[in-house]
């Protein structure tokens, strides 16, 4: 490619493949066998197959045999083939390997084109058609759009356009005119319908907001040769509200060596807002589409263009040469505003383009213009430079304060208020704007602005912002955290608003692992009965606990929320496994701390069977339920000392819980042997003669055979 030695151009040249290295004949390697809608496939007629090329592995090509005279062409998103013979068209799914519609027309097609993913266009000598094949509107014949214009009879049609609302129209053709080749289209409203001839060879639609306005106009550009010379125009077809665009035509320049050429494709970036044309003879035009100016100029091929399509990737324009060169022309990020600074000499459209798609090189020009403005005290066209400057070059905390230090005029909003208005005209305010909007709008309890931005994605949400709006209202901190993807906050706002049944769902659905047990603890905090509920969801989940017994049991103790981790427990251990026998123990444990009555009643109903009955049997005698130490102990000398030191309430249980029913400690002796039995009935008497002598005396009665 041309250009002076070292010099920085604005843009990126690539080949992407080669037809002949992916296996395609050079023979095949024309406008007639070759249709590419996009950077996803090429497809050629190689003899009697057809290549399906994906570019991103280009080789490995699909190969089908076809007739002699099928054409073909791939969408430009889908894996659908359309097959054309004669008057017969059919489409296939080539990764599902299967039919999706076919069709039989009346009349022969002499030019067809994907116009979106699933509707082809079809354009026959008296009309053009649409077919939907798939989506909504599929399973019908194509239906006739509009008639072709009489003008156009003698054209090879080259190409189709159309605007993303389907309301515009453009069929390109060329015609030979003496010893040039003319450009002729047919611009069709669809609303309107009505058709206006213009010569031209190449065109595009795109959706541009213009300079004033506040809603996009629909563009239309287009490039012709005529025998006069060559221009680029830019026009309106539906003005956008406030635009103030005016019709731009701009002269193209060809060499002396290329005066056969003529513009072949035309393609639009939204996001950089330029116009790349293409030619014949592999000249490459950018314009800027604001302004029509001439940002670049360079011949990319030495040999002749005869296919181009959008790089929605990367917003440039893709081409095949007769060479078989696949090749890719985008923007340079880093290059172009200063390209325009120093080469092009126009700063406005070097702010324009790093202002639209954020791009660097302009950053100093816009802190000038900032700074000038300020100090002339317009501050409305200062904020207005500040909200289009790209980054974080002025829209910064420094900026707000120079704002926030201004004097307010009676009976007008704050300067700072002002300053962010304008920011939200332009669009959506970054971390640091919306910190600083939001703070004074709580302040002032008007939190129905909050959720009128939040509906119109005007703030960057993040858990910052979250936690600054969660004081006020829990809801709308909800939907802050959710947009910023805070998980973790997310699941602590459900936690406590009741709404435990989206915890897992939203963990799931985000591919989020939550800490449960801190949530827990938070919860805890704030709604121990709230935090019982959760804590239940958490164990008894179907597809598994979502978090440790021991941790949510810790998360209770921490604040000695005995009854609250007891029903939690109970509810969770209630099939009464054997690997859950510490857990049995550590509950039993805890209550026989803090409510041995609750434990005494566990113990009694035999809730559980696989606990450590020597750790329980302590704790129990410990906390004076010697009853229930004695059900445990198997151990002599823990009975004995049991019964030494404490003795038997006669007549039965007394109800506390702390002494022995006469009737159990009769019975418990028939499980002792004769020795043991004698040992203890002694050491019984020794202890407390006349407290345990009627105990003693009607358990020597009872078991006088065994020990005597």
């Amino acid at each position: 490619m041309a250009g002076a030695a070292g010099q920085q151009i604005p843009i990126k040249f690539t080949e992407l493949l080669n037809l002949a290295q992916a296996g395609v004949q050079p023979a095949s390697i024309s406008f007639k066998n070759v249709t590419m809608e996009s950077e996803k496939y090429v497809c050629v007629r190689d003899g009697n197959q057809v290549v399906i090329i994906n570019t991103a592995n280009w080789s490995q090509p699909m190969r089908r045999p076809v007739s002699a005279d099928c054409s073909a062409i791939m969408s430009p998103t889908r894996p659908l083939l359309a097959l054309k013979a004669g008057r017969q068209l059919q489409v296939y799914n080539v990764e599902a390997k299967s039919k999706v519609a076919e069709c039989t027309l009346s009349d022969d097609v002499a030019f067809w084109k994907w116009l979106s993913a699933t509707t082809l266009a079809l354009v026959t000598a008296t009309a053009v058609l649409h077919w939907t094949v798939e989506g909504d509107g599929a399973g019908g014949e194509p239906r006739k759009v509009f008639e072709r214009h009489a003008q156009l009879a003698a054209c090879q049609i080259i190409n189709y356009r159309g605007d993303a609302t389907g309301k515009w129209l453009c069929v390109v053709g060329i015609s030979k005119d003496g010893a040039r080749i003319k450009g002729t289209m047919q611009l069709y409203s669809v609303d309107k319908q009505v058709s206006q001839v213009i010569e031209g060879h190449a065109c595009a639609f795109a959706s541009f907001k213009c300079a004033g306005a506040t809603a996009p106009s629909t563009m239309f550009s287009f490039a012709v040769r005529t025998a006069a010379g060559a221009k680029c125009y830019v026009l309106e077809v539906e003005k956008g509200d406030g635009s103030q665009f005016q019709k731009k035509a701009v002269d193209m320049m060809f060499p002396a060596e290329a005066a056969d050429d003529f513009p072949i494709g035309m393609q639009v970036s939204p996001r950089y807002g330029i116009i790349f044309v293409l030619t014949k003879f592999g000249y490459l035009h950018l314009f800027e589409l604001g302004t029509g100016t001439l940002v670049f100029r360079n011949r990319i091929s030495q040999q002749s263009v005869f296919a181009t399509a959008f790089h929605h990737g990367k917003e440039g324009i893709i081409a095949v040469n007769m060479r078989g060169q696949v090749l890719v022309v985008t923007i340079d990020d880093d290059n172009v505003v200063q390209f325009v600074v120093n080469t092009v000499k126009n700063v406005p459209v070097a702010i324009a383009l790093a202002s639209r798609a954020n791009l660097p090189g302009a950053d100093q020009l816009f802190a000038q213009q900032f700074q000038a403005y300020f100090q002339q005290g317009n501050y409305k066209q200062a904020a207005t430079v500040a909200a289009a400057s790209p980054g974080t070059v002025l829209r910064n905390e420094n900026t707000i304060k120079l704002f926030q230090s201004l004097p307010a005029v009676p009976g007008q909003p704050s300067p700072l208020l002002q300053y962010f208005g304008t920011l939200l005209e332009k669009g959506k305010l970054n971390r640091v704007e919306s910190m600083e909007l939001v703070r004074p709008v709580l302040a002032q309890n008007k939190k129905q602005l909050l959720e009128g931005w939040l509906r119109e994605d005007k703030l960057e949400c993040s858990e910052a912002l979250g936690d600054l709006v969660k004081p006020h209202d829990t809801t709308l901190a909800l939907s802050v955290y959710f947009r910023a993807e805070a998980h973790q906050k997310v699941v602590l706002c459900f936690a406590e608003t009741g709404a435990y049944d989206k915890i897992v769902a939203y963990a799931s659905k985000a591919n989020f692992t939550p800490d449960y047990a801190a949530i827990l603890g938070g919860v805890v905090a704030s709604n121990p009965a709230a935090a019982a509920s959760f804590a239940k969801m958490l164990l008894t989940n179907e597809a598994g606990a979502l978090a440790d017994p021991n941790q949510v049991m810790d998360v209770f103790m921490q604040r000695q929320l005995v009854q609250e981790v007891t029903g939690v427990m109970l509810e969770y251990l209630k099939a009464n496994r054997a690997d859950q026998g510490p857990l049995q123990t550590r509950i039993l444990e805890i209550n026989l701390q803090f409510a041995p009555q609750v434990a005494d009643a566990i113990l009694g109903n035999e809730m559980f069977t696989h606990y450590n009955r020597q750790r329980v049997a302590q704790l129990c005698e410990k906390a004076g339920l010697v009853q229930r130490a004695l059900e445990h102990y198997t151990d002599p000398k823990d009975v004995r000392r049991v019964l030494t030191q404490v003795g038997s309430a006669p007549g039965g249980a007394s109800g506390d819980g702390g002494a022995v029913s006469q009737t159990f400690l009769t019975n418990y002796f028939g499980t002792l042997s004769v020795e043991d039995t004698l040992d203890i009935l002694r050491d019984m008497l020794r202890a407390n003669m006349r407290g345990n002598l009627q105990t003693v005396v009607q358990i020597a009665v009872k078991y006088s055979y065994q020990i005597t």
